[in-house]
């Protein structure tokens, strides 16, 4: 399977555990009880048996609907009932035993699941709880196993600590090892360091950055990158995704460097295929085929001949507007005031406006027939007009209605063919000035070459300002937008907007905004969605640079045209989050990750990146072996030790080295980094090896003495959250 080979979210599984020992030798023997109380699952089985019950830590009590009773579940069972799945409760808050019922809930079964169906549990039980745990915590949680389950003893361990003791334990206790423990848990990370087989923990330090916000700040990269992905990336998902594809790398910004090829990029993204539906096709034959094809070709002849009708009425609105103000124009009287008088009736406010209106209109004209002349490839025939000449008193209704139209064909003819005058005008001066351009070229090359690059470097430079200020408009507290905000409030206020009407012939009124190119200057700039012609050209004028400097210069290849320089770019953000046609369900529904699989284990050496305001592990190593003079430093750094589950990243190892190696003198021997064979299970069987010893009933509190000291005491011993620094 290749890096771009679509991996399906896998299905949950319900594992039936059978027990690998019988527990019938172990019950109402003393046996020890060992409970690893973790914050995702909850391990526990006797100190003799060989594998542990591991099941998640989540319980959830909800109403059955078929028998209308209230269940109780626990573990896979959670995830076996949907509805239950809204009520599910773990016993954790974060890093921290909040939820009692939940705890009594999970010990409940556990007991069953051993065989422990009795009012009093008649075993010694260990159990784990977290580095530098509350006294109120520890206080209930004693309470519960005194009070509720009559333990007759309890012991309190370090879970790290315990992992430890399993990969470097010797025969005797406490065990002789030095060595330097990073522990990865659900929601912080801690560092301690063993000296003599001793936790101390009173250098002990920990970040609160665990494997929850990691799945976290994973789900909020994905929804971040595809924000509008069709299906829910829940948590479970998200934290499956973590598990299987995130790595650590020992050197972060080289491997982002290394990335910046689009090929490296697509070659390093994992493809997450998530369930989707296939839209059921209403499949056509051939002949409702042709029938809607016609359909749609006399829909579309309909439409060009509405369109057609309608910018010809406009055409002959605009020429009767025109000729309308022209005849007003030319009997114009030598009375100023009354020239006044009916300039302000007819809207305008000086001979100016009038005039600007009339160049308005022949821009228009001259515009609408130069284009209806670039699509007549024949020679126009000049047809007849005859009643043109004809006085009106010699026509009746009829013949003046047929000489009006005729007027106004005559004048559309003569305009058309001034158009393509013009036109053939314009063709005569470009083909000199190609004549020109030419002839500077052979006698000026690196000149020529030189004006064009000038040229072309120009109207990139135009472009991209004109897409920053599209950015900036976005962002509402941009000087840009605000900008375009005082623009909108001063047309708002602006009194003289209604005055710019006039009368239209007929004594219909029509707004005259837009006669004035200061009106469009302002509509540029308040409107961000409609495209620019400006643009266009620009565009249009780029292209013909590129392509005379592509056809004459050996130096100017396709890599330096403004196409090739953004399509690096895309290609670098399509590698980033492939783009899939519109109807391609499949590739819709599909999750690149490819930075994502480093930027999010390397918060743990930078929680800065997803914005916690704490130290990274390279740090806090930094700080805890700072405490200690060199011939400790060098004994601590003999053995680093990795737990948890992130320890079965790849690169973790060599992460920690890099992050080690800097900070110890050069002379100083590191070790290689060990992992955890086991995280899951290697803190139980390192608590069931040492509840087998002599030394497990020189550490327990009875019951007598949690009722002489309270649930709160513990006794002093390596493994317990005790300042053992003497």
């Amino acid at each position: 399977m290749s890096a771009q080979d679509p991996i399906d979210i896998p299905a949950p599984t319900f594992p039936t555990f059978v027990p690998p020992d019988s527990y019938d030798a172990y019950r109402g023997h003393g046996t020890p009880l060992i409970i690893d109380n973790g914050a995702s699952h909850l391990r526990f089985g006797f100190s003799l048996a060989s594998e542990p019950h591991v099941v998640p830590n989540v319980v959830a009590r909800f109403k059955e609907r078929k028998s209308n009773q209230f269940l109780l579940l626990f573990g896979n069972g959670v995830d076996a009932e949907s509805s239950a799945k809204g009520q599910a409760r773990t016993p954790w808050e974060g890093d921290v035993l909040l939820n009692f019922d939940a705890l009594e809930h999970a010990l409940d079964c556990a007991f069953i699941t051993l065989g422990i169906d009795a009012p009093a549990v008649e075993h010694p039980v260990l159990m784990t709880e977290r580095l530098a745990s509350l006294l109120h915590s520890r206080a209930l949680t004693s309470e519960l196993m005194f009070e509720q389950y009559s333990v007759p003893s309890l012991t309190y361990c370090v879970d790290a600590l315990m992992s430890f003791y399993h990969q470097y334990g010797q025969p005797q206790t406490p065990f002789v090892t030095d060595g330097l423990v990073i522990s990865f848990n659900t929601a912080s990370t801690s560092v301690i360091p063993v000296l003599g087989g001793r936790g101390i923990l009173s250098q002990a330090k920990r970040i609160p950055w665990g494997t929850l916000q990691c799945t976290e700040y994973l789900l909020k990269l994905i929804q971040l990158k595809y924000h509008n992905f069709p299906t829910r990336v829940t948590n479970t998902q998200a934290s499956w995704m973590m598990q299987t594809f995130c790595e650590f790398s020992p050197n972060y910004q080289a491997t982002l460097r290394s990335l910046r090829d689009p090929d490296a990029l697509r070659m390093a993204a994992r493809v997450v295929q998530f369930p989707y539906t296939v839209p059921v096709a209403d499949e056509k034959t051939e002949e409702e085929l042709a029938r809607i094809a016609e359909r749609r070709k006399e829909q579309g002849k309909k439409l060009q001949e509405l369109a057609a009708k309608s910018r010809t009425e406009k055409l002959l609105q605009k020429e009767n507007d025109l000729q309308y103000l022209l005849n007003l124009k030319e009997n114009r009287g030598d009375n100023k005031r009354e020239w006044q008088n009916v300039l302000q009736e007819e809207g305008f406010e000086d001979d100016a406006a009038l005039d600007e209106t009339i160049k308005k209109l022949e821009h228009d004209l001259k515009k609408a027939r130069k284009k209806e002349a670039d699509g007549q490839d024949d020679p126009m025939e000049e047809p007849t007009f005859t009643l043109v000449d004809v006085p009106d008193a010699d026509l009746d209704e009829e013949g003046l209605k047929e000489k009006k139209k005729q007027k106004l064909l005559k004048a559309g003819f003569e305009a058309r063919a001034r158009a393509r005058r013009e036109k053939e005008k314009e063709k005569e001066e470009r083909e000199a000035e190609e004549r020109r351009e030419e002839e500077e070229r052979e006698n000026n090359f690196e000149g020529w070459a030189g004006r064009l690059r000038r040229d072309q470097e120009a109207i990139i430079t135009k472009i991209k300002d004109r897409e920053r200020r599209k950015a900036a408009l976005s962002d509402r507290k941009s000087a840009v937008a605000q900008a375009r905000m005082k623009n909108i409030a001063s047309l708002a206020a602006d009194d003289r907007v209604p005055k710019k009407k006039r009368k239209a012939g007929a004594g219909k009124s029509r707004d005259m905004f837009g006669a004035d190119d200061e009106d469009w200057a302002i509509y540029r700039k308040i409107n961000t969605a409609a495209p620019s012609s400006d643009e266009e050209d620009d565009i249009q004028q780029l292209q013909v640079v590129e392509a005379k400097l592509l056809a004459h210069d050996p130096t100017f290849t396709t890599e330096h045209t403004h196409a090739s320089r953004t399509a690096a770019r895309s290609a670098l953000l399509s590698a980033f989050r492939p783009q899939y046609p519109p109807g391609d369900v499949a590739g819709a529904a599909r999750i690149h990750l490819n930075t994502e699989r480093w930027r999010v284990c390397e918060t743990y050496f930078a929680p800065s990146m997803a914005g916690i305001d704490a130290a990274g592990i390279g740090e806090v190593l930094q700080t805890v072996l700072a405490r200690f003079p060199q011939n400790e430093k060098a004994r601590l750094v003999k053995n680093v030790f990795v737990t948890g589950s992130p320890s079965k990243f790849p690169g973790l190892s060599e992460r920690v080295y890099s992050a080690l190696r800097p900070i110890l003198p050069p002379e100083m021997e590191l070790c290689d980094v060990q992992c955890a064979q086991d995280p899951l299970r290697g803190a139980w069987r390192g608590m069931a090896a040492f509840a087998n010893t002599g030394g497990f009933k020189d550490v327990e509190v009875t019951r007598a003495e949690y009722e002489e000291w309270g649930g709160e005491r513990i006794k002093k011993w390596w493994g317990g959250n005790w300042n053992c620094a003497q």
